[in-house]
């Protein structure tokens, strides 16, 4: 199929994402009255536009993004015009003025500023809850349209020898199911006098099983027949919650246990609707903690990138390595490797993609979403409060104060891009 569809499929859906991510906000802005002079997906040079109610549209060459433009998103100071002691405007000054720009006489009704703090804060946080759903329907179309893998108690493999070499010999002899007449495709629907109906129940069948000759009742079809198996006893490193489980000096802890010598097929399971939800919340657990590991991440990507030692495959990627994951996905040649489950590898892709946007957006700094959302709630709770004490009610949170930090923040967003390009280029995940 070739690499080249997948990274199609990415852009598109990364794409849709933004788009509908800025939709989130520029909605629910004009319904409460706010101007928006533009709604842009991408950045850079204007591929195409047009103006409909008083809003230009349109597409920027690099897709790696977009925004909305709202008027009067900085609140007047209170003091009236800021300056320095050279009569200079000063930076927060200067911001306020640039985002008034866009007001002409008589739509000063329009700013943003002037919001109540309650629709500041649906107009903001409707662009991250836009990912969050997107991220949730891709879930769904994974879990419950197209299926999650499930390990079966078909014969998918039979290794040929204790040991997983290829030759055989006294120190690797034929393993168990190589010297039985165990066949592939066979269907094991009881392992001596436990029946089986999936992979975890014949694993546990053939732990609790021993290594004594056993007799094994498989479907061969349509018919079922006996096969004699004789597991032999093989080392085996302790495994619980998904975890290898170390000594004290970090060596893993092993144990004997019977070994047949055969591996499971996959088939895709449907889970109901219902169970979306619960996937959705673990994925934004996920995601989570990947967020506030961030910088030790992106530390050891550098140090890996100066050093020239092999990155964390569990470490980040940015949107290059992104785009190679998604090709990888269309290009690789595999028999029990099918459409569907291409498909809901790029589902799956799209859904992180779209998780880390409503994360990112969520953290509470500017220029991100999570910055104005906790300027919002700040100016609604000085707000109630002051309600609720008889006193006069406090104007808009200032944020063009937090100008500063914000122009931090841009420059490490910056960098953290650069930093991820470059590292996906040079010293890709293996």
């Amino acid at each position: 199929m070739g690499s080249l569809p997948g990274i199609l499929f990415l852009i598109a859906g990364l794409l849709l994402s933004v788009g509908i991510h800025e939709l989130g906000h520029l909605i629910p802005a004009k319904k409460f009255g706010v101007k928006v002079s533009q709604y842009f997906i991408g950045f850079g040079p204007t591929l195409w536009s047009t103006t409909r109610g008083g809003t230009e549209y349109g597409l920027k060459a690099i897709p790696l993004g977009g925004y909305v433009q709202m008027a009067g998103m900085l609140a007047p100071a209170k003091e009236g015009v800021r300056t320095h002691k050279n009569g200079q405007l000063t930076m927060a000054e200067e911001a306020r003025r640039a985002s008034a720009e866009d007001l002409k006489p008589g739509e000063e009704h329009q700013a943003f500023w002037r919001l109540r703090a309650r629709e500041k804060l649906v107009v903001m946080f409707g662009g991250p809850l836009t990912n969050l759903v997107l991220a949730a329907i891709f879930i769904g179309v994974v879990i419950s349209g197209v299926g999650l893998p499930s390990l079966t108690n078909q014969v998918g493999a039979i290794t040929p020898c204790v040991g997983q070499v290829e030759e055989c010999d006294a120190e690797h002899p034929p393993s168990p199911a190589a010297q039985s007449d165990l066949q592939l495709g066979d269907t094991i629907v009881a392992w001596g006098n436990t029946p089986t109906s999936n992979w975890p129940e014949l694993s546990e069948a053939i732990a609790a099983g021993g290594t004594g000759p056993i007799t094994v009742r498989v479907e061969r079809e349509g018919e079922q027949t006996d096969v004699v198996i004789h597991p032999t006893p093989m080392e085996r490193p302790v495994i619980e919650d998904g975890q290898i489980v170390l000594d004290d000096a970090g060596e893993p802890v092993m144990r004997e246990v019977p070994y047949a010598g055969i591996s499971p097929t996959s088939e895709r399971e449907r889970q109901p609707i219902t169970a979306v939800p619960g996937y959705t919340w673990d994925f934004t657990l996920t995601t989570g903690k990947v967020l506030i590991n961030l910088p030790v991440h992106l530390w050891n990507t550098a140090a890996d990138l100066v050093t020239g030692a092999e990155r964390d495959a569990t470490g980040v990627v940015g949107i290059v390595g992104i785009a190679d994951i998604a090709g990888n996905i269309t290009s690789t040649q595999n028999d029990n490797y099918g459409a569907w489950d291409r498909i809901a590898d790029l589902s799956l892709l799209l859904a992180g993609l779209n998780m880390s946007l409503f994360m990112f957006n969520m953290i509470p700094l500017l220029p991100l979403d999570g910055g104005h959302i906790l300027g919002a709630t700040i100016e609604g709770t000085r707000r109630t409060i002051a309600k609720a004490q008889g006193k006069p009610v406090p104007g808009p949170f200032d944020t063009a104060r937090l100008l500063p930090l914000s122009y931090l923040v841009f420059a490490g967003l910056i960098m953290m891009t650069v930093l991820l390009v470059v590292a996906d280029i040079v010293n890709p995940v293996v």
